[in-house]
């Protein structure tokens, strides 16, 4: 059995992969600081708590975008003759179903907390030997677990579409979100120093279902994926364009009288398979094929594998 191709990243590409693999390791780095300050801080705050467990979960896509990128990359052989490229997809079904299992947990033990009315307290701390109210500190570790988050995000975000990763792309947009749930969990902080102690378990629920509609989405896109579906873009928004453009580019050429796209998405790449109806006495139909195979991957760097199969006609 003849393995695909190996795939080569072009030069952009490839720069772009070790950058966003620098990326999610000082995101590791970052959450796991973060999470074990919230975790020191947090107290009774349900609010607190919520968000230790966001960041905490957070970790969950960027080891997955490591691991899915190592593995994905590995070269075709006879075992696995299409490779493993859909590693990247495994690796987003595994994100989106932490994200999920996640989002519902916080969701529900934020709804105990108010329908059984337990009233969070957040009372003094001694730092250095002075009693301070302890919604400083819990303040101050939700800023530091924010403000990068919101920056790595919109990093990350820049590079999904290069890199045509969408692990990469659902991390970045939870990081970009980030910030808004600690803003929710700040004002449940404020608001139960203020005596509003419904507040904080109002947030809690806030910040639950954010990580509960990331979960689904991605949930959605990673599932379809891997039923093949016709390919989009990485951020979700739209059809990807390349089985009209390869089926445009076919048309052209002199001896095709009609051809039809079929594409599928292995993780980073395309393979698509193509019939042709050749015009009646068309000469060296075999070179004529194998050419247009080659410029059909000429066309963008991941439309990988191109297969042109010629019929007397396209079925209906």
């Amino acid at each position: 059995m003849k393995p695909l191709a190996p795939v080569e990243f072009p030069p952009e590409v490839e720069q772009t992969w070790r950058r966003a693999r620098r990326l999610e390791w000082i995101t590791l780095g970052y959450l796991a600081s973060a999470a074990c300050l919230l975790y020191v801080t947090m107290g009774t705050s349900q609010a607190m708590r919520t968000s230790f467990y966001e960041d905490v979960i957070s970790l969950v896509p960027a080891a997955a975008f490591l691991v899915g990128t190592s593995i994905a990359r590995r070269r075709a052989d006879p075992t696995w003759p299409y490779g493993t490229h859909r590693a990247t997809s495994i690796a987003h079904l595994v994100a989106a179903i932490a994200l999920c299992g996640m989002g519902l947990f916080l969701l529900a033990e934020a709804a105990m907390k108010v329908f059984t009315g337990e009233k969070p307290t957040i009372g003094g701390m001694t730092i250095m030997g002075t009693v301070v109210w302890a919604g400083w500190p819990m303040l101050g570790a939700l800023l530091y677990s924010s403000v990068p988050s919101f920056i790595l995000g919109r990093m990350k975000l820049r590079l999904a579409p290069k890199l045509h990763d969408k692990v990469l792309h659902a991390d970045a947009g939870m990081m970009r979100a980030d910030w808004m749930a600690e803003s929710a969990t700040a004002v449940g902080v404020i608001g139960t120093g203020f005596g509003l102690w419904w507040l904080d378990p109002a947030a809690a629920a806030l910040v639950s279902l954010s990580i509960l509609r990331d979960g689904l989405a991605n949930l959605r896109t990673a599932v379809t994926d891997l039923a093949d579906r016709r390919p989009r873009r990485a951020d979700d928004t739209e059809w990807e364009p390349w089985p009209e453009r390869l089926r445009e580019m076919l048309l052209k050429l002199d001896w095709v009288q009609a051809a039809e796209v079929r594409m599928r998405e292995a993780g980073h790449i395309f393979l698509a398979d193509v019939l042709v109806v050749p015009r009646p006495g068309t000469p060296d139909l075999v070179a004529r094929i194998a050419e247009a195979a080659e410029s059909a991957r000429q066309l963008n760097w991941r439309v990988h594998e191109v297969t042109i199969m010629p019929v007397e006609r396209i079925p209906d």
